[in-house]
């Protein structure tokens, strides 16, 4: 029956891109990184679980609280992967500017009508669900930042205006997280910002500058605001006020110390009894290691390695194959990962201050859960368009290329319809070739 399924769906493939149903049967999508993906999901939920079970216990009478609603998550986030894998990529490179004012939108919102959780107001309740929006912020300014790299890479390397233009955007965006306050999403984007910049080629005058600059910014942050000071002082030595201002950093180190190399056994964790707070989202890798040891630890790790090189992997694919766009999206997804997980380690470890980020598609969080997924099915969309451009016949995919770049480049709406509706008729012809074949 599987064997039926699989030869159908080559056959409705090769119908619709026209190319041969043997080559449409076998690597049409990245499956280890589809694998690597659903195994990290699926031991965070089960540590989620494991973290969770004595607070949801006291708090709501359930034990298995958080862990049904990290589940209801799970399966939001895959039905929002696979709704975002059936979007081209066209989409994302005409409209991310669009994306980017909605997303600035929820977070003038969030500071209206948003919810407050410890002094912070981050959340938009929506019904049952929480919205943060600074998670889909970071997604859609990568992407705004990405399409501005296409449009204006001569500027970008050429002279310090077009340098700074995403940076002005990027400040708007700034002010209104650190409103709420959200100083670890900033640090993200910054970083992954440069991090961008740097690889689009801007000479290196330009970004030291920035890294200069960005750090006499963020040094000034943690200095005007007492309660960032006090992280900073309690990171650097946590044992000076172990019950105080070291208390959180203190019980995560308990954590990692108990855990030695393969761990006390999933479930046996004392840090989790209430010692730990937010041991289930910021220091879910605490308990990890308390309860798998160094070996899960470095399993987690090297998973998320895994994933950080194959979407550097697919974007200098996509770069090689004439898809800039697309090659400057994974490589900033790429760095969102690798840099959220270092500080979500290195804060559990002492090695950073604590900024209250969660690890990428392991701690419990829907809307960072969900977005995180969205980003990674951005990936495999990639990929699948990079083999996609592979099978078909040159001169089809020259044309069908050709069209979209017009449609792209024209600012007129009327005629970015009819540019879409020639892709369009385009592709039909291709379908029928396909057919007659």
């Amino acid at each position: 029956m599987i064997a039926s399924m699989n030869a159908k769906l080559s056959e409705l493939f090769s119908a619709r891109h026209g190319v041969p149903a043997q080559s449409a049967s076998t690597n049409l999508y990245d499956k280890p990184l589809i694998l690597v993906t659903l195994a990290l999901m699926s031991i965070g939920l089960i540590v989620v679980t494991s973290a969770s079970m004595p607070v949801a216990e006291r708090e709501y009478g359930n034990p298995f609280f958080f862990s049904i609603r990290h589940g209801i998550y799970l399966v939001l986030s895959l039905i929002a992967a696979g709704v975002v894998l059936q979007i081209p990529m066209r989409f994302w490179r005409i409209f991310n500017p669009y994306l980017l004012l909605f997303a600035m939108g929820l977070l003038l919102a969030v500071l209206l009508v948003g919810k407050s959780i410890n002094g912070s107001t981050r959340w938009i309740v929506i019904g049952p669900m929480t919205l943060q929006p600074a998670e889909p912020a970071k997604l859609f300014f990568f992407a705004y930042l990405a399409g501005y790299l296409v449009r204006r890479y001569e500027e970008v390397t050429e002279n310090l205006k077009g340098f700074f233009k995403p940076l002005v955007v990027l400040f708007f965006v700034a002010i209104m997280l650190l409103m709420q306050p959200d100083f670890g999403t900033v640090v993200v984007m910054l970083t992954t910002t440069m991090g961008l910049l740097f690889l689009a080629g801007a000479r290196l005058w330009q970004f030291f500058g920035v890294v200069f600059v960005g750090l006499a910014a963020v040094v000034g942050l943690i200095v005007m605001e007492e309660y960032r000071l006090r992280r900073v002082t309690s990171f650097l030595d946590p044992w000076a006020d172990p019950f105080g201002s070291g208390y959180q950093l203190t019980q995560s180190l308990m954590a990692y110390g108990r855990g030695s190399w393969f761990g006390q056994g999933l479930g046996n964790s004392y840090q989790k009894l209430e010692f730990l707070t937010q041991a289930h989202s910021d220091f879910v890798m605490a308990i990890l290691a308390e309860e798998l040891g160094f070996a899960g630890v470095l399993l987690i790790l090297g998973l998320i390695l895994f994933l950080v090189l194959r979407a550097l992997r697919i974007g200098n694919r996509a770069l090689q194959a004439g898809r800039p766009f697309e090659g400057y999206l994974a490589y900033g997804i790429g760095i969102w990962l690798s840099f959220q997980t270092a500080v979500n380690v290195g804060a559990s470890v002492g090695v950073v201050p604590t900024k209250g980020l969660t690890l990428p598609l392991v701690s419990y969080g829907g809307t960072s859960l969900i977005v995180m997924m969205v980003a990674i099915a951005l990936l495999i969309r990639i990929d699948f368009e990079i083999r996609l451009d592979g099978q078909l016949p040159p001169k089809k995919k020259k044309t069908v290329k050709r069209l979209e770049n017009k449609s792209q480049s024209q600012g007129d709406a009327r005629e970015q319809s009819q540019s879409k509706a020639q892709v369009k008729t385009m592709l039909e012809d291709v379908q029928q070739e396909a057919g007659h074949d």
